[in-house]
């Protein structure tokens, strides 16, 4: 939240850090502060890319085909924990996890039903995973290729980002180290193989929702985004061949302004840098490319239908902040997944913005506001303060690595609760507005049984599969490991050998080792 908020905005605090004239540059053009393209929206709108998983494969193929049928325009995949964290379903630890809070995937099977009638050689899939994203892109390349489907025509993004997970998330597997590696070699091997595939989606969703303020967002983001680029320069790619397909995924919260003006100061520093410091030439590479999730932190179980209005109110900022891609959260998320009906109305929302709001004619819509335009002034300064104190500290890597990021969100958390407990800041039906009627609405539930079959299933996979070359495939893994080489290959062969999940996850923990958290106070 910005400490002061004036009444009204004048010329003279639009410029007080230099000509920040609207009409120079125009939008499409360098530094990208009022959008990556001329026309905006008029020639193409962002894709409406509902995020949506749930208990086995069948089960979230049955909502992937509803969505589809209902206008969404490409699908975006959530995992369960166990698959996020590399267990395999059957693993102790998965015990209760399956299906939860996403889809199981284990196995090359899996992912075979999960998209079982969905043409992803024409629908774009985005994958939220990032400690198994290796194998989940080969699990879903392999399953393309099976059924007649090249590499070289499958569009989406995996989020790749394990960078976040430690400040943020918590679903890492192996140290900073390693998990660099796979997402390199991740971005090297796609690259190649699945040329339309966006390598990585770069979050400060995962940082807001655990407490950031929109200036912590954007620095932190960037600078993961920032650590991104060295590595791969490191690892001997060319700053032009990666840098047009990385993206980045941003949360939209409930202050409409603000938010818009975030995402107007992350473009404008991320093209600064890229041409500047980078010294990328290709105007793509210039460009931050972003997907924006409605924030679920804002969402209250209290006076659930209220979820509608903040989502839409978030979704207008993303749309008049320039997203490239847009999910709307269901109203009953702070209670469960949600049902159909929740997730058709998130749907519709955007749906309404781009057909009936106007928004979408115009580029920029709010560009030359005095307040936007001071507020994007603004956040970029407090974004700058922090990549100070961050290159301070020895860059973004030893920063997450002694825990001073995690501590920078955790302070901001604490803050706006104490806020929140004063009646300083309103959450309406949770510190005013309250309503002791308690709305009851239907809420989506996790067939208990999905587990067992998908256990069942699993077991059964295992022992119709060719333990001959299944063995050599991961002992080529181990090998390629233990090497300096791109481990992707080893993990398509893997797969394509019907290896799961879990035992590419536990190949390479017995090389890598695992990353335990550090706790700040």
């Amino acid at each position: 939240m910005l400490e002061t908020v004036k009444a009204f905005y004048t010329e003279e605090d639009r410029r007080q850090d230099g000509d920040r004239s609207p009409d120079s540059p125009r939008p499409g053009e360098y530094p990208f502060t009022r959008g990556l393209y001329a026309e905006g929206y008029r020639s193409r709108l962002w894709t409406m890319r509902q995020y949506a998983g749930m208990g086995d494969a069948e089960e979230s193929n049955r909502r992937y085909h509803y969505l589809l049928e209902q206008g969404a325009r490409g699908l975006s995949v959530a995992f369960d924990l166990p698959t996020q964290t590399g267990y395999d379903s059957d693993a102790e630890l998965a015990m209760g996890e399956v299906g939860r809070v996403g889809v199981a995937i284990s196995s090359l099977e899996d992912m075979e039903r999960l998209f079982d009638g969905i043409p992803v050689g024409e629908v774009s899939t985005s994958m939220t995973i990032n400690a198994t994203a290796t194998t989940l892109l080969a699990m879903y390349a392999v399953a393309a290729r099976r059924r007649g489907i090249p590499m070289s025509a499958l569009a989406g993004t995996v989020q790749n980002d394990i960078l976040k997970e430690y400040i943020a998330r918590g679903t890492y597997i192996y140290p900073v180290e390693p998990s660099l590696r796979l997402t390199t070699d991740l971005m090297r091997w796609a690259g190649a193989q699945v040329p339309r595939w966006n390598t990585i989606s770069i979050s400060g969703y995962h940082m807001r929702e655990a407490g950031s303020t929109a200036a912590q967002e954007i620095a932190f983001t960037l600078a993961d985004g920032r650590a991104y680029v060295q590595a791969a320069l490191a690892a001997g790619m060319e700053i032009d061949a990666f840098a047009p397909r990385l993206s980045f995924f941003f949360n939209a919260h409930s202050n409409l302004l603000e938010e818009v003006a975030k995402f107007r100061a992350a473009r404008r520093i991320w093209a600064q840098w890229m041409r500047e410091e980078f010294h990328a030439q290709e105007p793509r590479s210039w460009m931050l490319r972003f997907h924006v999730q409605t924030a679920g932190s804002t969402l209250t179980a209290q006076q659930p239908e209220n979820n509608i209005v903040r989502t839409a109110l978030e979704a207008l900022a993303a749309v008049m902040g320039g997203a490239q891609s847009l999910h709307t959260n269901g109203y009953d998320e702070a209670l469960a997944l949600p049902t159909e009906t929740s997730a058709r109305i998130a749907l519709r929302t955007q749906q309404i913005i781009a057909y009936e709001s106007g928004v979408a004619e115009i580029a920029d819509p709010l560009g030359g506001s005095y307040a936007v335009e001071a507020i994007t002034d603004w956040l970029e300064a407090e974004a700058r303060a922090l990549f100070a104190q961050i290159e301070a500290r020895g860059g973004m890597l030893r920063a997450v690595a002694t825990g001073w990021v995690q501590q920078q969100i955790q302070q901001a958390a604490s803050l706006w609760q104490r806020r929140v407990d004063a009646r300083e800041a309103i959450v309406v039906g949770v510190n005013r507005f309250e309503d002791a009627d308690k709305t009851k609405i239907p809420l989506q539930r996790i067939d208990p049984e999905i587990e067992r079959r998908q256990v069942e299933r699993l077991r059964a996979y295992r022992l119709r599969r060719n333990s001959t070359s299944w063995r050599t495939a991961l002992d080529r893994l181990r090998d390629a490991a233990r090497s300096d080489g791109n481990l992707m290959e080893a993990i398509v062969e893997a797969v394509d050998a019907e290896a799961t999940v879990g035992e590419i996850a536990d190949i390479l923990r017995a090389v890598f080792g695992e990353y335990r958290e550090i706790v700040t106070v």
